[in-house]
């Protein structure tokens, strides 16, 4: 097993194989639906930033790597949600979004903050950690 696991990036420590210092989290936003939002945001157990896009969107793409660094940096502190307002619009159109990409931070079911288009990491992060206090 030792040589399988060397081949594929992983060494043995103490009889478990862990994976290389260089891999990255697996921790990615989860997509939601107009199905789903109100499970999976409004009645989450932490706070959620919701990054609503589309796949024609530039500074959507732009911003979409900050926000999974973002998801991978604070696992379990809050959710990381991404809702393609091309394909939901309904709930897109209740939350009034008329520009995307908008990053709406939820917590205990309500709004609690919103940013629209393409920000900084560091601005998204203080947003976050105000909402985390």
């Amino acid at each position: 097993m030792g040589l399988l696991n060397s081949l594929f990036g992983k060494q043995e420590q103490g009889g478990a194989a862990v994976a290389d210092a260089g891999e990255t989290s697996a921790v990615k936003p989860i997509h939601v639906t107009d199905a789903t939002f109100e499970e999976q945001v409004l009645r989450a157990d932490l706070p959620v930033l919701v990054d609503f896009w589309a796949p024609w969107c530039a500074p959507c793409r732009m911003i979409a790597p900050v926000v999974e660094e973002l998801a991978r940096d604070y696992e379990g502190q809050a959710v990381f949600a991404k809702v393609n307002t091309d394909e939901n619009a309904q709930v897109a159109g209740s939350l009034g979004i008329m520009g995307i990409p908008t990053l709406i931070f939820f917590k205990d079911g309500r709004e609690v903050d919103r940013v629209v288009g393409f920000v900084p990491r560091r601005t998204l992060e203080n947003k976050l950690k105000a909402v985390l206090a």
